[in-house]
């Protein structure tokens, strides 16, 4: 099984879920720890105090954060994600951004050997709960094979190969 980091609760806590019920090894992190906490006693996952931390280790990080600010601090900030990810590993991006962060976001990934897709999601709360909210994704093809174990928890999406952002 995996080892997987959500990095933001909001929309993704129901999706977190369907992952540690699965069996993989799910950490999270979310600005409001006290929502970090109840999905842990709910799911038995791990929680991290910080994005740096939740990515320790991690195979795979999804992340889906407020907008463009937020995503920037929890990749690039003090204690962001991108810093303590491990080469190899992937950044997954939910998060309905610019163009111009999601480019700049996969350009720092690329010089620092983590593979980035920028993949926002469509349905609302709804969407993650039954495990089929639908997701668009573009990055570099080689990279965007990888998720697929921990992919088939959901039912619908679709891709696109190219640069992330490159509908935009």
């Amino acid at each position: 099984m995996a080892r997987v980091a959500f990095l933001g609760l909001g929309l993704w806590a129901p999706m977190a879920g369907h992952l540690a019920k699965a069996g993989h090894a799910v950490t999270v992190y979310n600005r409001s720890p006290d929502k970090a906490a109840r999905w842990a006693g709910a799911h038995g996952g791990r929680i991290a105090a910080t994005p740096a931390e939740a990515v320790q280790d991690a195979e795979f990080v999804l992340s889906c954060v407020g907008a463009d600010a937020d995503l920037e601090a929890v990749t690039m900030g003090p204690e962001g994600a991108f810093a303590a990810m491990t080469p190899g590993s992937l950044y997954i991006d939910h998060t309905t951004v610019s163009a111009e962060v999601s480019r700049r976001l996969a350009d720092a990934a690329r010089e620092r050997g983590i593979g980035f897709l920028d993949a926002p999601v469509s349905g609302g709360q709804a969407g993650p709960s039954p495990a089929s909210s639908p997701s668009w994704s573009a990055g570099l093809r080689k990279i965007s094979r990888a998720p697929s174990r921990c992919w088939r928890l959901t039912r619908s999406g679709s891709g696109s190969w190219g640069r992330p952002a490159a509908a935009s």
